[in-house]
């Protein structure tokens, strides 16, 4: 079926696939674009907003296609799957380049993996610990990389990215295991309906409207947050679907080899720098992804693990 899917619809299948990479390996660079005038919090919470006001329709639509019993799960993964991260990797920029950033983002599958065996009771293979391992290093060394490219102290910036690809792993594990079998636009949309409004409330309790109304590139920024929101989160997600409905997760988890890719290329655009130490980070992340993905099997039966970025 994966393969007759692949050939009918090959042109669509590379569109896609091309797209999301551009789209979410963007998601960094949008996000440096909105601190310019936004604090962190702000920016975070503009992008839940905004992703929660494009889907509001979808999610007024499914409101009854999750049963009551499912609310808290639902809001729990809204919380630790969106409206958390988004405020983590705002926080992580300013103190480090938007191309690391995305570098760090693709440590999500492998925080997804560690959350299902330490809850959920899934077995390692030696080669998934491996990958581990490796992709642990490359973190730990790119922590200690310094603005000039030496080794010197640690960034303690890279923990808030850190610890929001472990908010996407547990997230990702919570679906998984109690919200099998819905859609992932439904789950989407209504994480985002009961976070969304507490995103409002936090807005309107800031400066954010003066920013607005008097700071000089405040609607450029908003502009870009806008962006981020609309495309990094809520079309992402729908195409991400669609790619998957049209190959697997295993072709669709090759994304998260070129996101990083993009944020680079973002980055090196806005005279952004990086040096070898962070390249060889990078490869060593990648590389940790590439052997705890190599099993088909394991990929199949994780198919919700392999959702880069919300």
């Amino acid at each position: 079926m994966y393969k007759k899917n692949f050939r009918t619809h090959k042109v669509e299948v590379w569109f896609l696939f091309i797209m999301l990479s551009l789209i979410w390996g963007s998601s960094f660079i949008l996000i440096k674009k909105g601190l310019v005038v936004f604090s962190p919090e702000q920016v975070g919470t503009m992008r839940i907003v905004f992703a929660f006001l494009f889907l509001l329709p979808a999610a007024v639509r499914n409101l009854k296609k999750i049963s009551k019993d499912k609310w808290k799960v639902v809001f729990f993964t809204g919380m630790i799957g969106n409206f958390i991260p988004s405020i983590l990797f705002s926080i992580a920029e300013t103190g480090l380049e938007s191309s690391l950033t995305g570098i760090l983002n693709a440590l999500t599958p492998l925080f997804a993996l560690i959350i299902a065996v330490l809850l959920f009771n899934h077995r390692l293979r030696i080669i998934q610990i491996s990958g581990l391992l490796i992709g642990f290093i490359g973190t730990v060394g790119l922590s200690f990389v310094s603005a000039r490219g030496e080794i010197g102290q640690m960034n303690m910036y890279v923990w808030f990215v850190i610890i929001a690809t472990v908010c996407y792993g547990i997230s990702l594990n919570i679906i998984k295991n109690y919200l099998q079998g819905i859609n992932s636009i439904v789950i989407t949309s209504l994480a985002l309906l009961t976070v969304g409004p507490i995103a409002v409330i936090y807005l309107l309790t800031t400066d954010f409207i003066y920013i607005v109304i008097n700071s000089p590139g405040a609607f450029e920024a908003l502009f870009f947050i806008a962006l981020l929101g609309i495309f990094g989160t809520a079309i992402a997600l729908i195409l991400y679907t669609k790619l998957i409905h049209l190959t697997s997760a295993v072709f669709a988890s090759f994304i998260a080899y070129l996101i990083p890719v993009v944020a680079i290329l973002w980055g090196w655009l806005d005279n952004e720098s990086l040096y070898a130490l962070h390249f060889i980070g990078m490869v060593m992340i990648l590389l940790g992804i590439y052997l705890v993905n190599k099993s088909e099997d394991f990929s199949k039966k994780n198919e919700q693990y392999n959702n880069i970025e919300h």
